[in-house]
C-alpha cells in the first residue's frame, strides 16, 4: 500500500498563525529560510527514493525559481498552495480564482510542467465556501486536498468524507481530504503536521498500519519546511497557544520523518490517488 507523502512549501513568517505578528509588506525583510530547508527535504527523500507532491506558494517560487525546477527535476510532482497563503474563507469566489490562476500560472511557467493539484491555505475550504471546488475544476486543476475531517478552532469538516471523493457531479475532479482516524464517533488527526510533532510517534504508525491495512486505504501525510528547522527566528510576543503549536517538538521532527519514511511507502498524491485508486 503506498501512500502520499505531501510537503506545504512555504516559509515560517508565512503560516496563518503568525498573521497578526508579521505583516505580509514585512516577508521580503524577513530573513528567508524556506529555500534551505526544501533542500534538505530533498536530499531525505533522494536518499531513502521516494517522490512526494510539494504544494507551493507563488510567492515562494517567484522568488526560488532554481528551488522549483529542482523539485521537478527530482522526479517530485509540483503543485499548488495559492500565491501569498491568503485561506479561502477570506476570499471572494473572483479573488479565489485569479489567486489560484496567478499562482498556477507561476508555477508552470518556471517548471514547465503542468500543474493539476490544489491545496488551500490551513485546509480553508469548509461548508461555506464548496464553490472551491468548482472554480478549481473550471481553471484546469484535476483534484484538491484541502479538507480535514475533524473539528478544529480554525478549520475543519467533522462529518466531510473520510476518504476520496468526488464533491461535483458529473466532473471528473477529486477531493482528498486530509488523513483521520475514527475514535469514540470523532475523527482523530494523523496526516501530520502540528498533530504529528505533539502525538507520540507510535501513535501516527499506529493509525497509518491500521488505515493501510483494516480499512484498505492509502493515507496522506504533510507537514511544511520550518517543521524541520528548530533554529529558525524565533517570533516574540506569541499567544501562548500560537507559541505551543508552532515551536512544540521541532528539534524531534527530522528524526521522526525519517522513521515515517522508512516504515511505510510513499508516492505523489497523482501516483497514489490519481492513477492507483478509484473515487466513489
Amino acid at each position: 500500500m503506498q501512500n502520499a507523502m505531501t510537503v506545504d512549501v512555504e516559509d515560517y513568517f508565512q503560516v496563518s498563525a503568525f498573521e497578526s505578528y508579521i505583516k505580509k509588506s514585512d516577508w521580503d525583510v524577513c530573513e528567508h529560510r524556506v529555500e534551505q530547508n526544501t533542500r534538505k527535504i530533498l536530499k531525505i527523500f533522494a536518499e531513502h527514493n521516494i517522490k512526494a507532491t510539494f504544494f507551493t506558494l507563488g510567492w515562494v517560487a517567484e522568488r526560488y525559481p532554481e528551488l522549483i525546477k529542482s523539485i521537478v527535476a527530482e522526479g517530485h510532482e509540483l503543485a499548488c498552495h495559492g500565491y501569498e497563503h491568503i485561506r479561502v474563507t477570506e476570499q471572494t469566489p473572483e479573488q479565489f480564482r485569479l489567486d489560484i490562476r496567478k499562482s498556477k500560472s507561476i508555477l508552470e511557467n518556471i517548471s514547465g510542467t503542468s500543474v493539476i493539484g490544489y491545496r488551500a491555505a490551513s485546509y480553508s475550504i469548509n461548508k461555506q465556501n464548496l464553490w472551491a471546488h468548482e472554480i478549481l475544476e473550471e481553471e484546469g486543476f484535476r483534484y484538491s486536498s484541502s479538507i480535514y475531517p475533524v473539528k478544529h478552532d480554525l478549520y475543519g469538516i467533522p462529518d466531510a468524507p473520510r476518504f476520496c471523493y468526488k464533491p461535483l457531479q458529473n466532473k471528473n475532479f477529486i477531493e482528498v481530504p486530509i488523513t483521520t482516524l475514527p475514535f469514540l464517533n470523532k475523527n482523530l488527526p494523523c496526516g501530520g503536521g502540528g498533530f504529528f510533532r505533539f502525538y507520540p510517534y507510535f501513535f501516527s504508525k499506529l493509525a497509518i498500519d491500521r488505515i493501510n491495512s483494516a480499512e484498505q486505504k492509502a493515507a496522506i501525510f504533510y507537514f511544511h519546511p520550518w517543521e524541520i528547522d528548530p533554529n529558525q527566528p524565533k517570533q516574540s510576543g506569541l499567544s501562548f497557544k500560537t507559541q505551543f503549536r508552532h515551536y512544540l517538538n521541532l528539534t524531534r521532527m527530522e528524526a521522526r520523518l525519517k522513521k515515517l519514511i522508512h516504515d511505510f511507502e510513499w508516492n505523489t498524491m497523482e501516483n497514489v490517488f490519481l492513477d492507483a485508486q478509484n473515487p466513489d
